[in-house]
């Protein structure tokens, strides 16, 4: 092997996407490596899920969401939003919700997830309750105090 063919094995490792490269021959022994092979991290965004404690629930309509034309749709007792993000009804895309319209949810019970940053934040039940309507959609952005869920207490 002579100098000319070593620079082209060189050139042709500097090109390719090989990260480490050895060659024995004749006698002679070749090892070429990439140093930022080495150093090459690729990180993923990393979703994690963390209990909150729930916002004070809104008694008697003390959050207005919307214009209030029907002050008695728009009363009631609902679980509302602790933060700003977007809310979701099942843990994972396909999964079957955490509630449903007329499902009954005990103190603690998740009840939804506020997606914040890339975190996962599950929303719970203050009391044993009655899910009455779904105020938001899947996926849809909520503010923070915004009511996600009309419930009856039991």
């Amino acid at each position: 092997m002579n100098l000319q063919e070593i620079k082209k094995i060189m050139e042709l490792f500097d090109n390719s996407n090989i990260a480490k490269f050895q060659l024995k021959q004749e006698g002679i022994e070749l090892k070429l490596q990439k140093a930022t092979a080495c150093n090459v991290v690729q990180s993923l965004p990393q979703v994690t899920t963390q209990t909150i404690p729930q916002a004070p629930v809104a008694t008697e309509s003390s959050v207005p969401s919307a214009p209030q034309s029907a002050s008695k749709e728009s009363s009631g007792v609902f679980v509302t939003s602790p933060m700003v993000g977007t809310f979701y009804r099942s843990p994972s895309p396909g999964a079957a919700p955490y509630v449903n319209v007329g499902d009954i949810v005990k103190k603690g019970q998740t009840v939804g997830i506020i997606e914040a940053m890339k975190i996962m934040n599950e929303i719970e039940a203050d009391f044993d309750c009655k899910i009455v309507a779904l105020e938001v959609n899947d996926g849809q952005p909520v503010e923070y105090g915004a009511n996600l869920i009309k419930v009856e207490k039991l």
